[in-house]
């Protein structure tokens, strides 16, 4: 798939003011600081689409960008040590839960994790989350630039084995980096998969 559209559509502080579920729909979200918004802007192919910044906690709301006119991407608030207060922060939580939980037409939740880490157990809590919710996710590798290919190996093999010891089978995993590319093809060329499958389900 290529992206040959992205516009931005909309902000919101709750699911129920989002766009209509035309639409199949794509959350991406991750600690602060994971490389979320530099992932988004190389899979559409935009500086600035999401807005980047060396503070965590810049993205506050649920943001929809319309791509190729017939999908969205949502742009979520990172989790963890954003320097935000305690009552913004508070607020995040139910805002997140609530249009992951209840928002019909999101076929996956990206999940970033930050190749250079171990598994951290704020990103292990979010993933059991959502797999005991049956929420459909996909696990995305960030950075992996950042590290030689053994050490990145090494903590993605870390991650797959904190995984199997309550996953029966492993979500999908995607290695990338926002500076050369990585991944790109792969995540997109997966929405595409899902997008003809929500098409054909007629929904």
């Amino acid at each position: 798939m290529k992206v040959k559209s992205a516009d931005f559509v909309i902000s919101n502080t709750t699911y129920k003011k989002c766009p209509p579920e035309k639409y199949p729909e794509y959350a991406f979200i991750g600690r602060s600081n994971v490389g979320k918004s530099s992932l988004i802007n190389m899979l559409t192919n935009r500086k600035s689409l999401a807005k980047i910044s060396s503070k965590p906690g810049k993205t506050q709301l649920i943001n929809h960008f319309l791509i190729n006119e017939n999908w969205y991407l949502v742009d979520l608030p990172g989790y963890g040590w954003a320097k935000v207060s305690k009552s913004e922060k508070e607020k995040w939580g139910p805002m997140i839960q609530d249009y992951i939980l209840h928002r019909e037409s999101l076929c996956c939740l990206f999940i970033l994790i930050d190749s250079r880490l171990e598994p951290q157990n704020i990103d292990m809590d979010f993933i059991y989350w959502a797999g005991q919710n049956n929420i459909p996710i996909g696990l995305i590798f960030t950075k992996c630039d950042k590290l030689s290919k053994g050490k990145t190996a090494g903590n993605l093999a870390a991650l797959k084995r904190e995984l199997a010891k309550s996953w029966e089978e492993l979500p999908l995993i995607i290695q990338s980096s926002s500076v050369s590319g990585l991944g790109k093809e792969d995540i997109l060329n997966f929405i595409d998969s899902v997008n003809k499958r929500f098409n054909e389900s007629g929904k």
